[in-house]
């Protein structure tokens, strides 16, 4: 993702570095000030492993000194019990930065995990998988880029970077063909999607040329009749409906183009990952 860049990455980790060291981890201050440490870092879960470069960047800011040796690459897939890093470096340092390293890693695991696992799952359709808004604060551009590295793909980023008007701003436009004709009016070189929620509005959508048309809880009959009548300019979004994995095969295998999921970023379980320190010196 072009948004992603080493600022961004810092800007966050700095959050929330703030938000658990505080004015200090007074438990660290126990062990002596000069003692090294040698940990790994062991994932309990099957895992696709995302967020090294935040969790890299947790290390770096509390302490450049630690060495970080990552056993697993970023996207690659981890098996439970798998030592995917070994940290060597001064003692307390890896200690204060352990949660917090460790937080990233699991939340961006977990939604490339379950990107990679879903994508696997309608591989065999031409449908691709996307993200939506619905991410943790603070994790926008985070969990996009676990999307994308699992083999998903970027909706949009936020409400600046395409259109996408929905029941409300039809209701508040004037309909349908209005708010497409506002749109392009306003930003041409943007992305313009409008949400349907009947094969009525479908048509009425279609008429005005919209770029993609995003069907709302469309039943797996109305799906296959939109990709019917939709001609092969404009692209179609399935959303909504999608409860088990069978529902998602189903409705790839409809024809649509893409299949968008909250669920890729709201109801990630995190990855179960456990630091341990194996050497102690210094």
């Amino acid at each position: 993702m072009d948004a992603i860049t080493q600022d961004s990455i810092a800007s966050t980790v700095a959050g929330a570095i703030m938000e658990d060291l505080g004015d200090g981890d007074i438990t660290a201050q126990l062990i002596p000030e000069n003692a090294t440490a040698e940990a790994e870092l062991i994932c309990r879960d099957h895992a696709v492993i995302a967020g090294q470069p935040w969790a890299a960047a947790v290390f770096s800011a509390i302490d450049p000194g630690v060495v970080l040796d990552w056993k697993i690459p970023e996207g690659h897939r981890a098996k439970p019990d798998t030592v995917i890093l070994i940290c060597r470096g001064n003692a307390r340092s890896i200690l204060t930065a352990e949660r917090t390293a460790m937080n990233f890693l699991q939340t961006l695991s977990a939604t490339a995990t379950a990107t990679a696992d879903l994508t696997q799952e309608i591989q065999h359709t031409k449908a691709a998988l996307l993200d939506t808004r619905k991410t943790l604060p603070g994790l926008r551009l985070a969990q996009k880029y676990a999307v994308k590295l699992a083999g998903g793909e970027n909706h949009r980023i936020g409400l600046f970077d395409a259109f996408l008007i929905k029941e409300n701003h039809i209701v508040a436009a004037g309909g349908i063909g209005a708010a497409i004709a506002a749109a392009r009016a306003l930003s041409p070189a943007q992305r313009v999607e409008v949400e349907v929620e009947t094969l009525g509005e479908l048509a009425e959508a279609i008429k005005s040329q919209p770029d993609w048309i995003m069907l709302d809880n469309f039943s797996l009959a109305d799906l296959k009749t939109a990709v019917q009548q939709a001609p092969a300019t404009i692209k179609l979004e399935a959303s909504g409906g999608i409860e088990t994995t069978h529902d998602l095969i189903a409705i790839a295998e409809t024809g649509v183009d893409y299949i968008s999921m909250g669920a890729l970023t709201k109801h990630c379980r995190a990855i179960d990952l456990s630091l341990r320190i194996k050497k102690i010196g210094g």
